[in-house]
């Protein structure tokens, strides 16, 4: 979604601004956690002030982690950004995930957080990976209109190879997405998990089902 924006021509785009404040205050261990921190501001209250500041573009587009914003951090300028959640069925994130860092929790995921922040929003805006990998055109058209932006079809397609706001993480996190050019299509079956990783999928689904009751059709 962030490469698709970015794709508009009138949009700046920034990639988790709060990930190095979030490994600074919660002592997480992430691949790459030094350089994370060490390429953003860890004072969260620094992060908010550049998320509402001045733009020359039109449109400015956040990609957040819902986890990585912790409860006791500043919340004012959410209230001045339209929020848009952007949901996917857990047994596909935490099938992904686990590919690429060992042994996740249900905490580092953002399921239960997205939950709580869509309920403390104005006029949230619900939309499932899914759907658009299914109809892009169709779905983004929709989103459009719920931001009252224009739809372009620029949104549709985008150079390989990542782009020049992908944080210091990229390598290690988005290997397919910089190889991608536009949307993948609709995806087969839901992986298959067990153990610990199944019950973290069960534990998932009321607040992805949650959300769900929300999204655009």
């Amino acid at each position: 979604m962030m490469y698709s924006f970015a794709a508009r021509g009138d949009c700046r785009v920034v990639d988790e601004p709060f990930y190095a404040a979030y490994l600074a205050q919660s002592g997480a261990v992430h691949p790459l956690g030094g350089e994370v921190m060490a390429s953003q501001p860890i004072d969260p209250h620094a992060v908010a002030e550049t998320l509402i500041s001045p733009l020359s573009e039109p449109v400015f587009y956040q990609k957040h982690m819902t986890h990585h914003m912790l409860s006791d951090w500043p919340d004012e300028w959410i209230k001045q950004v339209k929020n848009v959640f952007l949901i996917r069925h857990p047994a596909r994130v935490i099938a992904s995930y686990a590919k690429k860092r060992e042994a996740p929790q249900l905490s580092d995921l953002g399921f239960l957080q997205q939950v709580q922040l869509f309920k403390s929003v104005a006029d949230p805006i619900v939309i499932d990976s899914s759907d658009i990998r299914a109809d892009p055109t169709t779905m983004l058209q929709k989103l459009c209109a719920c931001l009252g932006i224009p739809w372009t079809p620029a949104m549709l397609t985008w150079p390989a190879g990542g782009h020049s706001a992908d944080g210091v993480w990229a390598h290690h996190w988005y290997g397919a997405v910089h190889r991608s050019t536009k949307f993948d299509s609709i995806e087969g079956a839901l992986p298959t998990l067990d153990g610990a990783y199944a019950r973290m999928v069960d534990a998932a689904m009321p607040s992805y089902e949650a959300l769900a009751a929300y999204k655009l059709t």
